[in-house]
């Protein structure tokens, strides 16, 4: 009877461990892979202090049909009042220098509100959109890439993620050689991480327009290229960034027909 009760205890403290082990092997995994779904995207912690919900959005930077009539006629007045200069050709743009990836330590929209950027812009643009309950991520939604009018079906993991890409209407690089070298580093990062100067589109359309400006690439949807000469003319309104004098001829040249 001894020996059949040890017997019986060591298999019980066996089955203990075992338990113990697998449950702490699931943790892992899930820790693994929350950091491989976010660990490309610099910020803080992933708990936000409100439940996010798919009417959370701001309109104010959110991308859609553009204000009428009235909207392109601003961004005409606009036009008109940027300067026009060439571009900076030194050639020492890095990425870092407009700060870590997807900060949330900016002084723009949804700035210090506890999620990265890239997750605050899932959450705006993504339709039928379900959120990871008591965190800032976006656990899958329906885009439309405003790009190529593509439907994108999202499904966050570390093998989905990248599905769905956050590009900068005016491009860092870009705003670098039209103003921003001139910056402190607050204002770099700021600009980096402005909702009025990010929409998620599809990898493919975010590598093909890359660092160009508008004399050198639009959207392949031509429906969209209203709104987006005009979100460009904005950003470079507002961070004071100066126009090429081909950019300035593109720009004018959609906005006639808006």
């Amino acid at each position: 009877m001894a020996a059949g009760d040890a017997g019986r205890g060591r298999r019980r403290r066996a089955g203990a461990m075992l338990a113990v082990f697998v449950v702490a092997a699931v943790a892992g995994v899930l820790n693994w892979q929350e950091r491989a779904d976010s660990g490309r995207l610099a910020g803080p912690s992933p708990t936000w202090r409100a439940e996010p919900t798919a009417s959370e959005p701001s309109a104010s930077s959110a991308p859609g049909p553009a204000a009428g009539k009235g909207r392109f006629d601003s961004a005409r007045r606009q036009l008109g009042q940027l300067a026009v200069r060439g571009w900076d050709r030194t050639s020492d743009f890095r990425r870092y220098q407009f700060g870590p990836a997807w900060s949330d330590d900016v002084n723009v929209e949804f700035g210090h509100n506890g999620c990265n950027t890239r997750d605050d812009i899932l959450r705006r643009d993504l339709t039928n959109l379900v959120v990871r309950p008591g965190t800032c991520f976006a656990q899958s939604g329906t885009l439309i890439d405003p790009y190529t009018a593509a439907t994108i079906e999202f499904v966050r993991g570390p093998k989905t993620s990248d599905s769905i890409e956050i590009d900068h209407v005016v491009s860092l690089a870009d705003a670098w050689y039209k103003g921003a070298r001139a910056w402190d580093s607050q204002r770099r990062r700021d600009f980096a991480n402005d909702p009025r100067n990010l929409l998620a589109v599809s990898p493919k359309a975010n590598f093909d327009k890359a660092f160009r400006d508008a004399a050198s690439w639009l959207p392949p949807d031509e429906a969209f290229r209203c709104e987006f000469v005009a979100r460009q003319i904005e950003v470079k309104t507002a961070y004071g960034l100066w126009l090429s004098a081909k950019e300035k001829a593109a720009l004018e040249d959609v906005l006639e027909h808006c």
